[in-house]
């Protein structure tokens, strides 16, 4: 017995469509699901160059989700291709407008999301080289032993989380 895919998960269904209006239907559903996701992604592209990077991580829950289904519906598409274009072939070309409409948007968000990410690395970088640049003062007291107690420790380094 093989599994059957859930498709309850997806605004649209992941069988072959059967009918124009099956056809129609995914279309427009997988055609919500782009506009969603671009509309998250130009938000958080948004707030990450206005520098509101927390907000902006609060985003990540429904981005993911978008991107799960715009992946799983644009491979039912490529899957049903033919069926797609004999049954709804005026909205199948409105998706692959739309699909091309949405990729320099996405180049766009990728290109903040890395500036981000080295913005951040390097005042991370900075600020670890500072710190451990700093010299402990000289001891001013005696150990037990009547000799020098060590005085406060530079920092030996700074763990830096690179995933953005």
């Amino acid at each position: 017995m093989t599994a059957q895919p859930n498709s309850d998960a997806f605004p649209f269904s992941l069988e072959r469509p059967a009918s124009k209006q099956d056809a129609e239907s995914f279309c427009s559903a997988l055609s919500g699901t782009m506009e969603a996701l671009l509309s998250v992604i130009e938000m958080e592209t948004d707030m990450v160059r206005a520098g509101k990077l927390k907000e902006a991580g609060e985003l990540q829950a429904d981005k993911a989700r978008l991107i799960h289904e715009y992946t799983r519906g644009m491979l039912t598409a490529k899957e049903h291709a033919v069926a797609l274009g004999n049954l709804a072939p005026s909205a199948t070309q409105s998706l692959r407008r739309q699909h091309g409409e949405f990729q320099p948007v996405l180049r766009i968000n990728l290109a903040v999301l890395a500036t981000a990410r080295d913005v951040a690395n390097n005042i991370v970088s900075t600020v670890a080289k500072a710190v451990g640049a700093q010299k402990p003062s000289a001891p001013t007291t005696y150990g037990r032993n009547g000799t020098s107690a060590s005085g406060p420790q530079s920092a030996q380094g700074i763990a830096v989380n690179q995933s953005l």
